[in-house]
């Protein structure tokens, strides 16, 4: 029969294998990887598929030998002329937080293999699996706040379980890069290799997990996990309105403006 998970049907990711590891390459290089509705959909159908596999015990995921993804299309978000309502907008940027909550529920180890920049929505697709490992000159970003929005994606919770409530306020609120070092120093990060070799040590972690027993594997990650995110539906679980929000706001069409313009947005708080 057929492994739906292994065809070649997959327009933006590349899916493979090797005994009870699986590898997930983001591929859109016409973007640099940038999650749009299709990518963001098949990364969460593979995830699915993945979630209770017996047969995996490692996954990994991992963009471009020298970039991981660019994040979203804000080009494409400042060119939009359609106006949904807000309740068509509510149900569409649950793509986001299904999409890490997918990667979050698989119960295989994850890690991610992170080279060049890894920003935006795919810094929390990163954040939501268990382990990171980056090149040395790879870098992470959260830009939202800069461009005159809220984080979402119910990021929050998970990027202050890795680096505390302080780093993850400086982190989020200057939308300034972290890179590979200062990932690590903050627990952001497990292991920074030379460049060019994050995807093998991933794979070295893999075959690690992979010799040891599965089932209390399991348990400890599903365990550590509850822990982790105890409280933090209660506290995250309006970021979706607060986009609304935010997205709908003169700062916003602000930041947007400005960074398609490549200028300083000037910002009023309306």
């Amino acid at each position: 029969m057929a492994d739906r998970l292994f065809e070649d049907a997959w327009r933006t990711v590349r899916v493979t294998r090797d005994g009870p590891v699986v590898e997930v390459r983001l591929h859109r290089p016409e973007a640099r990887n940038a999650l749009d509705n299709t990518l963001m959909e098949e990364l969460t159908e593979v995830a699915r598929l993945l979630r209770l596999r017996a047969d995996v015990l490692a996954v990994i995921v991992t963009g471009a030998e020298t970039y991981f993804s660019a994040g979203a299309d804000l080009r494409s978000a400042g060119e939009r002329n359609a106006r949904p309502s807000l309740m068509e907008t509510r149900e569409a940027i649950m793509r986001g937080p299904d999409l890490c909550k997918a990667w979050e529920e698989i119960e295989a180890v994850t890690l991610a293999a992170i080279e060049g920049y890894c920003i935006g929505g795919a810094c929390a697709l990163v954040v939501a699996c268990d382990f990171r490992v980056m090149g040395e000159a790879a870098y992470v970003r959260l830009p939202e706040v800069p461009l005159g929005m809220n984080m979402s994606w119910r990021t929050l919770p998970r990027l202050v379980a890795l680096v505390g409530p302080a780093r993850a306020k400086r982190f989020v609120m200057f939308g300034e890069a972290a890179d590979a070092a200062t990932c690590r120093d903050w627990g952001m990060c497990d292991e920074v290799t030379e460049d060019g070799g994050a995807l093998d040590a991933a794979r070295r972690w893999a075959a690690k997990v992979a010799k040891l027993p599965p089932l209390p594997v399991r348990m400890t990650k599903e365990a550590i996990g509850a822990i982790a995110a105890a409280g933090a539906h209660a506290a995250i679980y309006m970021d979706r309105d607060q986009y609304l929000l935010t997205s709908r706001s003169a700062d916003y069409r602000e930041g947007i403006a400005a960074f398609l313009e490549k200028r300083d947005p000037q910002f009023k708080g309306d």
